[in-house]
């Protein structure tokens, strides 16, 4: 099974420390899916500075393919990054050359080549979902906490399985709006709730998990592995409780360490 993560990457960069880790939502989908075993390309952008070489260098080692990644002259996304309590705060964002970043029709044809595709709200892929879903290939997207955003609805017409972030645990509000996007086709709704747990809706039934006991290090990724996870378990066409477990289990082993891997 192949995944296609297209748009977001970034260098997690901890003020404490003075240390940097590679991350964003779509490159650690993609490292994730390899270390569960699947193949995963990844398809963004780079600077043509250090941050950009340690980032090609970081997906090379963790045998992503990264065939379709484009190095642009500037700077390489840059988060900054506080730890409070073991939790990650960030600062602030300098988005570099992934202002700049679009798919080509080449990509398009290249991300058609995979079972699944999957993207995140700061991607800048949005607009390119309904033709990625035409190829006939599995969508999923993470909408992160942008519950509230113009653009959620519509382009969920064209994502199988769209994912967001809700702390504040199961509630008839969360309820009330996984039903308003599964009424748009979405195959299965996922919210990650934090210390909650997740929520999953089908369309007719919502299905609950709690969280795999670990220690907790670092949340960076911990979201994103779930993902990648949950995805394993759709490719394997598990059932929805059990890719929800997968999904936590895959969390568990990223909160153990520090940075997103």
């Amino acid at each position: 099974m192949r995944i296609a993560a297209a748009g977001d990457n970034c260098i997690d960069y901890y003020d404490e420390t003075g240390t940097c880790f590679c991350g964003g939502n779509s490159v650690n989908v993609a490292v994730y899916t390899v270390r569960l075993g699947n193949d995963a390309s990844y398809i963004g952008a780079v600077g043509d500075d250090k941050f950009g070489t340690l980032m090609c260098d970081g997906l090379n080692q963790k045998s992503v393919d990264i065939s379709h990644i484009k190095v642009l002259h500037g700077s390489t996304a840059l988060t900054h990054v506080s730890l409070v309590n073991g939790d990650r705060v960030f600062t602030r964002y300098d988005e570099g050359v992934m202002g700049n970043f679009k798919l080509t029709e080449a990509d398009i044809q290249f991300i058609h080549s995979h079972d699944l595709f999957v993207s995140g709200f700061w991607g800048r892929t949005i607009n390119d979902l309904e033709q990625i879903k035409a190829g006939g290939i599995l969508t999923a997207f993470d909408f992160a906490t942008k519950l509230d955003d113009p653009t959620v609805i519509p382009a969920c017409r064209f994502v199988d399985y769209p994912f967001f972030s809700y702390d504040e645990g199961r509630d008839e509000y969360i309820e009330d709006f996984m039903k308003q996007v599964s009424a748009t086709g979405s195959k299965v709704v996922s919210v990650t709730m934090g210390v909650k747990g997740s929520l999953c809706y089908d369309g007719s039934e919502f299905y609950s998990f709690g969280l795999i006991p670990c220690r907790v290090v670092d949340t960076m990724g911990a979201g994103d592995s779930y993902i990648s996870g949950f995805l394993k378990g759709v490719l394997e066409r598990k059932a929805i409780p059990e890719c929800m477990k997968m999904g936590a289990e895959n969390a568990a082993v990223t909160l153990q360490y520090s940075g997103a891997w």
